[in-house]
């Protein structure tokens, strides 16, 4: 596992590198920990990578295929969907966020059976 970082850059880039290795509730961590001081300081971004938290906890509900993956899966992506905006060009480490939104949206694809019900 690769270590905790509360720097939100070094967070974002392992949060990219986990996702890769399928290690989703590592990635969800990793970003968690970097999140706590953007909540608490209320910063613009708190949001966006709330939404990524919950995008990568999304996954790790449907790797471990529980009683009801697929209800809370579809419960737990409607937090990244509504922050996944603010993901905009301008904006501190666009390039690093930009390509964690693509990654959720590359995961969401891969597993279309659970969220057929859901319009992109």
């Amino acid at each position: 596992m690769l270590k905790m970082n509360d720097d939100l850059e070094g967070a974002l880039k392992e949060y990219l590198a986990l996702l890769d290795e399928e290690e989703y509730f590592e990635a969800h961590e990793v970003l968690e920990e970097a999140w706590h001081p953007l909540r608490l300081g209320n910063h613009p971004l708190a949001n966006l990578a709330k939404g990524l938290i919950n995008g990568a906890i999304t996954f790790e509900h449907i790797k471990r295929n529980r009683k009801n993956m697929q209800n809370k899966a579809q419960r737990v992506i409607a937090s990244y969907e509504r922050y996944k905006h603010l993901s905009a060009e301008g904006i501190e480490h666009a390039v690093l966020f930009k390509q964690a939104c693509q990654k959720i949206e590359s995961l969401k694809i891969k597993h279309a059976e659970v969220f057929n019900v859901l319009v992109p």
